[in-house]
């Protein structure tokens, strides 16, 4: 959840959604996304819309607090419900993401869910996703969360070697990952998913076949892996404007996404969006697949985005101005904007050109089609009848090609 929030128009008070938003939505999947702005300490390179205890205190009010927020964000739920009236769908996924969700008690992340569940219901097979860090989970809070409904979880390993996880200021030890996804198969989890970060600074290709070997060796079935993107404002790009840790070039950071793929692929994992990969189509984030394929959501928390039938909102981002429009009975939407049909197609060949499915040639213009078919002839896409689909190589490439095919 990014730090700062884009400009838009105001959100009415009641939430209430333009007509053209909820025209048709009985035919779309809906997901809902719980945002938890808590964690422990802050991480050097994030710029997540987070907050310690030290950073909330004195501020917000109870309702705010860390012990009070199912409490709030339930409310929002309900708004939900009243905004979308006699919607008839049921939630195909819900993802909880932070933060640190498990900094919370399993019984707060379940009333959470008990929430959506009791004011639209879980669709049959719905997946059931909370992120986790390693070291805020133990066998018995696994097993309340299996037990809340939670039938898949993400935890957060990033590397296996010491120096890359302090650089990185994560306090979790190597091989605390590991454990807890065997813990978590034992608490009866059907999805296990471990998220890591390649390019830190002082890191070697070998640390990074190490990471990806312990990772594997793990167990989960689903790799998300990301390269490190040093953000303004963060304590890492302080320290790289200053000179005490170097930055990893481009080219260092294909190398290790080639590393990653030819590592997963061969442990009988296959990537479907550009940063993911998963032992089988009911291992992916299904989740995260309604988002690259315009479903609907609604992200209730501070910070949170939501998106109906293209129109796209976000929330006040400080915990105590979110939880203070809901006390007073106000959506805590901070501000809004309807997409247009073109904000829609580009958006649709951004995202949908990071699967492996591919982007419909439909959604191209003339030039967008030329440009296609000169990145096959690089070796950059495959074209089939219908879709575009990006090669390795041009898996490397797929933010310079999307700048391309939506001319």
């Amino acid at each position: 959840m990014p730090s700062a929030l884009p400009e838009g128009e105001p959100v009415p008070d009641d939430g209430a959604l333009p007509a053209s938003a909820l025209s048709g939505a009985a035919d779309r999947p809906l997901a809902f996304y719980l945002h938890v702005p808590y964690c422990a300490s802050r991480c050097g390179y994030c710029d997540f819309n987070t907050y310690t205890a030290s950073e909330l205190r004195g501020s917000g009010g109870v309702l705010a607090s860390r012990e009070r927020y199912a409490e709030t964000l339930e409310l929002e739920i309900r708004l939900a419900r009243k905004v979308l009236g006699d919607d008839p769908r049921r939630a195909s996924t819900v993802f909880v993401g932070g933060g640190t969700p498990t900094l919370l008690p399993p019984e707060a992340l379940a009333r959470m869910l008990d929430a959506v569940r009791s004011e639209f219901g879980l669709a049959p097979g719905a997946e059931v996703t909370t992120e986790a860090n390693p070291d805020s989970v133990d066998p018995a809070s696994l097993a309340a969360l299996r037990a809340a409904g939670f039938n898949r979880i993400s935890f957060g390993m990033q590397s296996a070697r010491p120096h890359v996880l302090a650089l990185l200021e994560r306090t979790h030890t190597p091989g605390r990952p590991e454990a807890c996804v065997a813990e978590a198969r034992a608490a009866g989890f059907d999805h296990v998913n471990l998220d890591l970060i390649y390019g830190t600074p002082g890191e070697t290709d070998d640390d990074w076949r190490a990471s990806l070997d312990a990772a594997i060796g793990a167990g989960p079935d689903h790799v998300s892996a990301y390269s490190l993107i040093v953000e303004e404002g963060t304590r890492l790009a302080a320290r790289v404007r200053r000179g005490e840790v170097p930055m990893t070039d481009e080219d260092e950071h294909a190398d290790r996404y080639l590393i990653a793929d030819e590592r997963l692929s061969a442990a009988g994992f296959a990537w479907y969006e550009v940063s993911n990969w998963a032992t089988s189509p009911a291992a992916r984030c299904h989740h995260n697949e309604l988002y690259w394929t315009g479903a609907d959501w609604w992200g209730a928390g501070p910070g949170a985005h939501s998106h109906v039938g293209g129109t796209r909102w976000w929330n006040a981002k400080h915990p105590g101005a979110y939880a203070a429009a809901l006390a007073a009975g106000r959506s805590p939407g901070a501000g809004r904007e309807v997409l247009t049909p073109e904000d829609r197609r580009v958006e649709r060949i951004l995202l949908e050109l990071r699967l492996s499915e591919g982007c419909p040639l439909s959604l191209l213009r003339p030039s967008g089609l030329a440009a296609a078919e000169r990145a096959e002839r690089e070796g950059l896409l495959r074209l089939t009848a219908t879709h575009a689909r990006l090669t390795r190589r041009g898996r490397l490439l797929a933010d310079a090609l999307v700048r391309e095919l939506v001319d």
